[in-house]
């Protein structure tokens, strides 16, 4: 892992000493958007809630209006700066009001840094139509962060162009401190002033001016760590992580708590880790574009590497997009399986009689500690594993993460004016190792969706989306959602 760091440390040095910076027009953008949903059932359907950047409820009735502003502008040849205000207020959401982008941007040629809450897109996927990422998607709200990242690919000198990197360091914090206090039942652990850390690496290789395929791969990881857990009902923290200097370090190059931590930290990795592999190849075939991938989650060491043989969990997509046409212009298939997760048991020989450690039960995305990998209730990774919103338990937790699942997405265009987007989503559910359910539970997940943007009226957008769930997971819900929307340019032009 030091190794993965020194490495990325050296590519942001390059980035910075090799590239120039295209200059950026100064552009001022606006958006205003109400949104509404009405439906029955026990919650609204999960793809009028997932993937929306958090910016949804799960309540069968809700509403938000949503207004936006945005700034770029080149400061000289080589720097430029950009910021964005996003607030919105709503209706039966988590909470009544959001500041959903609040950020500042100053980029130095290929290197920018981000300071604040921004939305974030998975890495290698179809945002509109995959199911999501496993580690990060655009499921939760953002997190404010500082974020010293190269966000787009980088042709590293020497390569012809045959090479590239991106990537990113960041650390933040999590701002659902309210909203878990609230929602924890009394008797059930929270945990409050929580500080997140992310990085990533990833790799290009092709060029497309020569040949037609091109290789993607890298890893992700994120973590959450600091803060204080609390048991609901009771005045004083049961756990206070500290977060010092050295316990920053400790993220960023993952290694055990010392004694100041519980000891679960120091047998393991202070704080909570989650990452993922990912790789991807992309034919370009005429006026076809073909791609598979591939994210490999992994929650401990057990997973990240090959210590117990093949990897069993994954996420697999295939993505076509087609030759212009009135019909379809992407199709996206996934299949998702977190059923493994090592096997069925752990072991620590912290607290055991004999030396050896079995590093299985991984629990995906709960934690002693942390309760789970969320965000004000929606799960921060793939939204096919319901996040703690949907209990009723008051349970910060994910009560099914061994799953199986099916995921289809295409889109189309059949007039300029006129678009659409349907999802399909099928899963089956086994709960998680310690608590499994008492019989495999299946759920199915739809979303028809059409966009009216009139060329007579520029700017202005109208999305009409009916959503149907099915099974015995979520329940049995129907809705519908009408999103209007107007966006346009205050200024534009150059320096």
């Amino acid at each position: 892992m030091k190794k993965i760091q020194l490495f990325l440390l050296q590519f942001l040095l390059i980035s910075i000493t090799q590239h120039t910076n295209a200059q950026l027009p100064v552009k001022t953008e606006y958006t205003v958007e109400m949104g509404g949903t009405s439906g029955k059932g026990t919650y609204a359907p999960m793809w009028l809630t997932a993937n929306r950047q958090g910016l949804s409820s799960a309540n069968t009735e809700n509403g938000y209006l949503r207004a936006g502003i945005a700034h770029t502008m080149p400061l000289n040849q080589h720097f430029g700066f950009s910021a964005g205000l996003d607030l919105a207020t709503a209706y039966n959401f988590t909470s009544s009001f959001i500041i959903q982008q609040a950020y500042a941007d100053l980029s130095y040629r290929w290197l920018n840094l981000s300071i604040g809450s921004k939305e974030r897109l998975p890495e290698l996927k179809n945002s509109k139509l995959s199911s999501g990422g496993m580690v990060e998607s655009n499921n939760a709200r953002p997190i404010p962060q500082i974020r010293l990242e190269v966000p787009d690919y980088v042709a590293i000198p020497g390569t012809h162009k045959w090479l590239h990197l991106k990537g990113h360091i960041a650390y933040g914090r999590f701002t659902d401190d309210k909203w878990q206090k609230h929602f924890t039942s009394i008797g059930n652990p929270y945990t409050i002033d929580v500080l997140y850390h992310s990085k990533s690496l990833f790799a290009k290789v092709g060029n497309k001016e020569h040949f037609p395929v091109e290789f993607e791969g890298g890893i992700q990881m994120s973590a959450q760590f600091g803060g204080d857990q609390y048991i609901a009902g009771q005045k004083e923290p049961v756990i206070d992580m500290p977060t010092r200097f050295v316990d920053f370090m400790r993220v960023l190059v993952p290694m055990a708590g010392d004694d100041t931590t519980p000891e679960g930290e120091q047998v393991n990795i202070y704080g909570n880790h989650v990452g993922s592999w990912n790789f991807a190849a992309t034919a370009y075939l005429n006026r076809w574009k073909v791609k598979i991938y591939y994210e490999h989650y992994f929650d401990d060491h057990s997973q990240m590497f090959f210590q117990y043989g093949r990897w069993k969990d994954g996420h697999i997509g295939l993505e076509i997009t087609f030759p212009k046409n009135r019909f379809i212009d992407t199709f996206v298939y996934e299949g998702l399986g977190t059923k493994d997760q090592t096997g069925p048991m752990l072991y620590d020989s912290f607290w055991g009689e004999f030396e050896e450690q079995i590093s299985a039960k991984d629990n995906y995305y709960n934690h002693y500690l942390y309760q789970g990998w969320q965000h004000w209730g929606m799960g921060i990774g793939n939204p096919l594993l319901p996040g703690p919103i949907y209990n009723k338990n008051g349970q910060i937790t994910f009560i099914s993460n061994r799953v199986l699942a099916h995921h289809i997405g295409f889109c189309g265009s059949p007039y300029q004016s006129l678009s659409y987007r349907m999802l399909l989503s099928y899963s089956r559910h086994w709960g998680t190792y310690d608590n499994p359910l008492n019989e495999i539970k299946k759920q199915f997940n739809s979303l028809f969706e059409v966009t009216y943007a009139p060329q007579q009226l520029k700017g202005w957008s109208f999305t009409v989306s009916g959503a149907m769930d099915r099974g015995n997971i979520l329940g049995n819900n129907y809705g519908g959602m009408l999103v209007i929307r107007k966006q346009g340019i205050i200024k534009s032009g150059n320096k």
